[in-house]
């Protein structure tokens, strides 16, 4: 079979490899589509993931079709369309440094159990959306991470991928408005599509008026700040910690699950006198497949976020496109 790996700095391959031998506890899944991470650009340019430096196999947000089941596995056919828990892979992270990869024409899935590492999903979900269902686990977990309330009033910063999933998920959650700050007016009309009661161009609007006219004043030991509980920083530039930390109110909470590759300086009077809550978020510990649901119930929503659909013959192309800045939005490469 074929699998897209890194095969040094900046160079990655199709090759050939054999097809993986199924064991009794295992499930092997033909690969339907499988989405681009930011994390796979970076994997590329550093020559793949330790201990697989120069081979490592990549992709990690993958949606398939039950090819082949175990003697001892329960609850699953062949046929059936699922989503797989990439960090319950006992070789190692799919797609991050372990022995497979989604971004391939088929996917071992090692002890195969539903709700454990893999999920049944109903078959009219389009792939490319069930293909989300990685990057929404990140969604959804960054939100679980800030204690929503349905009576808190919210702003996502960032309208790619994670930030939609994440206003998506505020929304099935029930909170009472949720606003999403962006500086490109295509990814802000998409804001509006999954479910945002508001948006912000914070390219010429200033974004604190904006929430104090949306969301009122806050409480706070000195005037003029905001009313907004929760700040998601989806984003991760300096500017929107800053942006934030200015208009919390005393009690706000800041969610932090955009990468940030430098060090910034952070006021701590203002978080003290304040008592503003910062959290971060990394991963999906439980929520893999508790955003699962969230898909099926409300699959068009999701199927906005998806910006490309392209060919694994063209996985290059793919790859490229999601890696080059201000091209795409979310790039799913789909398989025949």
């Amino acid at each position: 079979m074929k699998v897209s790996m890194v095969t040094g700095p900046g160079e990655t391959q199709v090759v050939d490899v054999p097809k993986p031998q199924v064991g009794p506890n295992d499930v092997l899944v033909k690969m339907r589509a499988c989405g681009i991470c930011g994390s796979d650009a970076f994997y590329i340019s550093i020559g793949g993931v330790p201990p697989r430096q120069g081979e490592t196999p990549l992709g990690h947000e993958p949606a398939g079709e039950v090819a082949e089941v175990g003697a001892g596995v329960t609850g699953i056919s062949v046929g059936d369309h699922v989503v797989v828990n990439p960090m319950a892979a006992p070789s190692g992270i799919i797609g991050n440094g372990g022995a497979h990869g989604a971004l391939a024409e088929y996917l071992l899935v090692e002890n195969a159990a539903r709700g454990k590492t893999l999920e049944v999903v109903p078959k009219h979900i389009p792939w490319e959306v069930v293909a989300l269902n990685e990057p929404m686990a990140v969604s959804r977990h960054a939100v679980n991470r800030t204690q929503p309330k349905p009576s808190d009033k919210v702003v996502v910063f960032g309208a790619g991928p994670i930030g939609l999933g994440a206003t998506i998920a505020y929304k099935s959650l029930g909170v009472s408005h949720v606003v999403i700050a962006d500086l490109i007016p295509a990814r802000l009309e998409k804001a509006l599509k999954v479910g945002a009661d508001a948006v912000i161009n914070s390219a010429d609007e200033d974004v604190l008026q904006r929430l104090i006219e949306l969301h009122g004043d806050g409480e706070a030991m000195f005037p003029g700040k905001a009313g907004t509980d929760i700040y998601l920083d989806a984003a991760g530039a300096p500017a929107v910690i800053s942006a934030a930390l200015t208009a919390a109110k005393n009690g706000a909470r800041l969610g932090v699950v955009a990468v940030h590759k430098e060090p910034m300086p952070v006021d701590f009077i203002n978080i003290m006198s304040n008592e503003i809550t910062i959290v971060g978020s990394m991963g999906y510990p439980t929520e893999i497949f508790e955003v699962t649901r969230d898909i099926v119930a409300n699959w068009e929503k999701y199927s906005v976020i998806v910006s490309h659909t392209i060919a694994f013959d063209n996985v290059g192309e793919a790859l490229r496109t999601a890696a080059t800045p201000g091209a795409a939005d979310k790039v799913v490469v789909t398989f025949d």
